[in-house]
């Protein structure tokens, strides 16, 4: 890791290199540990999925800390970084808080298609190069736009010669559970210094969950909701920050319907999905689209695939039917097949038998009189 400094702040280096990145397992890909003024970090790739047209990254908090009660003020930039055209490297920097709600932090860096473009110079040679300067403060009076307002410095930016030397990290892959993430479209506030294009801030929310409802007087019932409900609320924290305003009551109406609607899609199986499933579903939803207040565009395909099941449920039990009747007939053919065989083998050792005994044999009507002579 390198040091750097720069408009009074002191940011350490760390470089991830991935080679081989068309082999690699791009929806979970994250860099090894590597550790800065005393905490632990990871850069995460956005999962590259067919629904997913961009390339993104994040800085995520790597130590093991509890769900709340802990925060972590950090001042980072994030690099992709140009092989072929130091001064196209795309870097982005903000100031944000990581906490129990926000352990990670990122945004868009590329369209996919000039990812993989190697003439572009972000993956040249099936390799690409991530950098994170981060850098730890303890202040939380430090203004946001003075550091946005920080350009990029001679060693966050490669040239030619210097990608040759730069120390790297190799890919790794390392499973962890138990994370949160932000959304990045409502979340993320950050400056792009790529073709003097800049990003405009979003103001974030600090409130989370449970902030907004008493999820500790929850029933068992509902208590079952309560980390969907958070993990879509990292995901999505326009969830929270529509029931802001509403009452004490509402809140809890609104995201217990939605806990149970989460709740349904993760632990209802396809043959569930009979008639009475999806009445409960469709009312739920229906519930919940015209009085929550939530956005839920994000969550609208996967109940409509489900209730849909209905339909191929019943579709799958008429061609099961058929696979069971196609079985059982293939089971008699070779039944008879068998029978078949055993008969003609049966035949061929009867007629070789009838040929040998035919052998200087003399038919005699077997009804005519054997008689006598008298001379």
């Amino acid at each position: 890791m390198d040091n750097q400094k720069g408009t009074n702040i002191d940011f350490e280096t760390f470089t991830w290199k991935i080679e081989d990145f068309s082999k690699q397992n791009t929806k979970n890909l994250r860099s090894k540990a590597f550790r800065i003024q005393g905490y632990k970090w990871r850069i995460l790739l956005y999962p590259l999925m067919k629904n997913v047209d961009h390339f993104s990254l994040y800085l995520m908090v790597a130590d093991a800390l509890p769900p709340y009660g802990w925060n972590r003020n950090t001042y980072f930039k994030l690099a992709l970084i140009n092989q072929l055209n130091g001064n196209k490297s795309i870097v982005k920097e903000t100031q944000q808080k990581f906490k129990g709600g926000h352990r990670r932090w990122g945004s868009f860096f590329v369209n996919l298609s000039d990812f993989y473009d190697s003439k572009q110079g972000y993956l040249v040679n099936n390799t690409c190069i991530i950098e994170a300067h981060v850098c730890i403060s303890h202040l939380d009076t430090i203004q946001l736009n003075t550091l946005n307002k920080i350009t990029p410095t001679k060693d966050s930016i490669l040239d030619d010669q210097a990608a040759s030397s730069r120390h790297s990290e190799s890919t790794q892959h390392d499973k962890e559970t138990g994370t949160e993430i932000s959304d990045e479209s409502d979340t993320l506030s950050s400056a792009t210094f790529d073709s003097g294009l800049t990003e405009g801030k979003v103001q974030v929310s600090d409130l989370t969950l449970r902030d907004l409802i008493d999820l500790e007087n929850l029933g068992t019932e509902e208590a079952a909701f309560i980390p969907l409900l958070e993990e879509a609320c990292i995901w999505h924290p326009s969830l929270i920050r529509s029931q802001r305003k509403s009452s004490r009551w509402f809140k809890l109406w609104a995201f217990t319907t939605l806990g149970q609607v989460l709740h349904f899609l993760k632990t209802s199986k396809v043959k569930d999905m009979d008639e009475d499933a999806c009445n409960h579903l469709q009312v739920l939803w229906e519930e919940l689209v015209k009085h929550s207040g939530f956005q839920l565009a994000w969550l609208e395909p996967y109940v409509q695939s489900a209730l849909g099941m209905k339909v191929h449920l019943k579709r799958t039990t008429a061609v099961n039917k058929l696979k069971d009747c196609v079985v059982a007939l293939e089971i008699k053919m070779k039944k008879l097949r068998g029978e078949l065989d055993a008969a003609e083998a049966e035949f061929e050792v009867a007629r070789r038998a009838l040929a040998e005994a035919g052998k200087d044999f003399i038919e005699i009507d077997l009804n005519a009189e054997l008689g006598y002579a008298m001379f």
